[in-house]
């Protein structure tokens, strides 16, 4: 037994209920719990409980021992000075408070305590796989909305901290993360790191020539310091180095990795693309707010890299023709991990609602992510039918499933429930 399971099954009332009493001997009626406190004092607060022929109402506390109410010095807390019943698993020692024990080793079922152990114990893909039968597709929906939104402000939090960074700039801020997602896990910090090199109001000055623009992003990511051969790249290096002592601009001495990585995801060509979304965009997050339907917001991000780029993946390395286009995956990547997060905290911090709505209903219209964990889920029967859904998974596995947060998760409160309902 520990405290927060203790607290659960006084919360959820998933014990006998039938001729409570008190360590004295005293009839106990719960008119009402109270209600769950996170913060400094009792455990519940304004419960409504019958004792005797008394109605009290005030704060319930709740401890393994009840012992633990002295260890914890309650008795010179003044915040504790409203407690009507002291909840203790074992009452080890009489107190004397100057309210009432109710004990409660041998009132709780079993059933529910073996099902909390297996769930502890569990080495399974979730804890709970073997037991979701009993939990209803609409528990499931409002978990995996709950879920989404968790992780839609989770990722807010680094939207947030980049405005307070650029005094509230929003266009700069979502550069920031865009080309961050651009670099992809691996170049993702050297990306960023070109972007915060390269201002928005610089990028303006030069977006209608793209040959500017990816001078710009490939002299910063020091990808123009070699000798190269054709004309392409010699062009590209020689604008670099006039507006490198234009604007002062200092490369990024970050290296950029190809390694293990197919040839359409290499930064190079990434970059390009990058460019070419400078060259076509202007305020791109205005757009993006104003856009009504996430099929305009594709058509803005669905770019494909210059020419040159159709015939190398590489500087002087000149290849097969393939036009260098973003792809859907990398689109939907894209409004995954930087469109809709952004769109989301922007209604967020603003309190408008239909910002906060389109991007849940956007992620709905985005196709499912494909990794280990949505396979995982999969494979045990839960559904993951797009993005809303598998943003939603990962939530639930990484900040739930693994860290055995059962007792706050709805899924592992109904099988824990329909345990103690059975007695």
């Amino acid at each position: 037994m520990n405290e927060k399971l203790l607290q659960y099954i006084w919360q959820f009332q998933c014990f006998n209920l039938n001729q409570l009493q008190t360590t004295d001997g005293e009839a106990v009626l719960i008119i009402h719990p109270g209600i769950s406190n996170s913060n400094q004092g009792p455990d519940f607060k304004d419960a409504k409980i019958k004792i005797a022929d008394t109605t009290w109402a005030g704060h319930v506390e709740l401890h393994i021992l009840s012992s633990d109410w002295q260890a914890h010095k309650h008795s010179v807390d003044d915040n504790y000075k409203n407690v009507i019943l002291h909840v203790v698993w074992q009452d080890n020692i009489d107190l004397q408070l100057p309210f009432p024990v109710l004990e409660m080793h041998d009132k709780v079922p079993k059933v529910l305590l073996s099902r909390f152990d297996a769930l502890m114990q569990a080495t399974d893909f979730i804890p709970c796989q073997h037991s979701l039968k009993l939990v209803t597709p609409i528990i499931w929906d409002s978990w995996k909305q709950r879920m989404l939104v968790e992780r839609l402000q989770d990722k807010s939090t680094l939207v947030q901290a980049y405005l307070q960074f650029n005094n509230n700039n929003w266009e700069e801020t979502f550069w920031w993360l865009l080309a961050k997602n651009f670099g992809l896990k691996v170049n993702s910090a050297c990306f960023e790191k070109i972007a915060r090199s390269l201002p928005v109001n610089l990028l303006a000055k030069h977006k209608n020539q793209i040959q500017q623009i990816e001078a710009l992003l490939f002299g910063q990511a020091s990808l123009l310091t070699g000798e190269f051969t054709d004309d392409y790249m010699i062009m590209l290096k020689k604008e670099y180095h006039f507006l490198q002592k234009k604007y002062h601009l200092q490369p990024v001495k970050d290296a950029l990795f190809f390694l293990r990585m197919r040839p359409s995801n290499f930064p190079t060509v990434r970059l390009a693309q990058l460019a070419m979304l400078v060259h076509k965009s202007s305020h791109l997050f205005s757009k993006i707010k104003e856009a009504e339907s996430i099929k305009i917001v594709k058509k803005l991000l669905d770019v494909t890299a210059n020419d040159y780029w159709h015939y190398h993946y590489l500087p002087n390395v000149q290849s097969t023709y393939k036009e260098k286009n973003m792809g859907t995956q990398m689109i939907d990547n894209i409004l995954i991990n930087t469109v809709i997060p952004t769109l989301f905290t922007y209604g967020y911090l603003l309190n408008e609602t239909v910002y906060k709505d389109r991007a849940l209903q956007w992620m709905e219209q985005v196709a499912a992510e494909k990794n280990s964990i949505t396979r995982g889920f999969e494979a045990i029967g839960v559904a993951n039918k797009n993005a809303f859904d598998s943003q939603a998974l990962l939530q639930l596995k990484n900040n739930y499933c693994n860290k055995k947060r059962c007792l706050e998760c709805a899924v592992g409160n109904k099988i824990l429930r329909t345990c103690g309902e059975q007695v």
